[in-house]
């Protein structure tokens, strides 16, 4: 299907959702990316492990958007992104600007990129980074899936991440751990209409899960 299409149509959804809540998600933002950089947070990893990280994230953000699960995945996919802005380069111009993304204040967003767990797969990279970013991507496809009504919202994130990251970003090949990411995070919105009580580490694992069980 036509690259530009789904950019366009990306664009267009995201607007008529972001926008409107700009106030809420920038407090939302904020909450998120302080409670991970607390004290209390980094006391807490040192006795679990990293998915239950992910889930004491995911119950905080809810309880303070009063268990609305829109306005936590949306929050949710902005705090755990661990870059202030992305690079982007314009087709044809050659052009590469920086597009700046919705963050907590410096001294509080780099404690809190610090504190991201980063252990999420059996397959994460064994160094400090790890998979810090995917947690952005999980959410971020959740978000569309969840809030999807007429056709799946969460499979068109995926399909704009793909073209993006091929036309648009700077490092230009696609990661398909990245998009395998998407697709869990598709999934757990898709679960979330119909199980409020489910957690994201109960999605997150099925890909450790499935490869274990092949690999047998």
């Amino acid at each position: 299907m036509n690259k530009i299409f789904f950019l366009v149509l990306s664009n267009f959804f995201l607007s008529i959702t972001l926008f409107p809540q700009q106030s809420q998600l920038s407090k939302g933002v904020n909450y998120i990316s302080a409670f991970i950089a607390s004290d209390y947070f980094k006391e807490i990893s040192t006795s679990i492990n990293d998915l239950t990280l992910v889930d004491s994230i995911y119950l905080k953000a809810l309880s303070f958007n009063d268990y609305d699960y829109s306005e936590t995945l949306l929050a949710l996919s902005f705090a755990t992104i661990p870059y202030k802005e992305v690079p982007i380069r314009i087709p044809l111009l050659n052009l590469i600007i920086y597009y700046p993304l919705t963050s907590a204040y410096d001294s509080v967003y780099q404690m809190k990129n610090k504190n991201l767990p980063k252990d999420i797969f059996f397959d994460t990279p064994e160094n400090n980074f790890g998979d810090k970013d995917k947690l952005a991507h999980f959410f971020g496809a959740a978000f569309l899936s969840y809030n999807s009504l007429f056709f799946d919202l969460g499979d068109l994130f995926g399909y704009f991440v793909e073209a993006f990251e091929e036309d648009f970003k700077v490092q230009s090949s696609i990661d398909e751990r990245d998009l395998i990411t998407n697709n869990l995070g598709d999934n757990f919105g898709k679960l979330l209409k119909g199980n409020k009580k489910i957690l994201p580490s109960r999605v997150l694992i099925t890909h450790s899960l499935f490869y274990f069980r092949y690999s047998l």
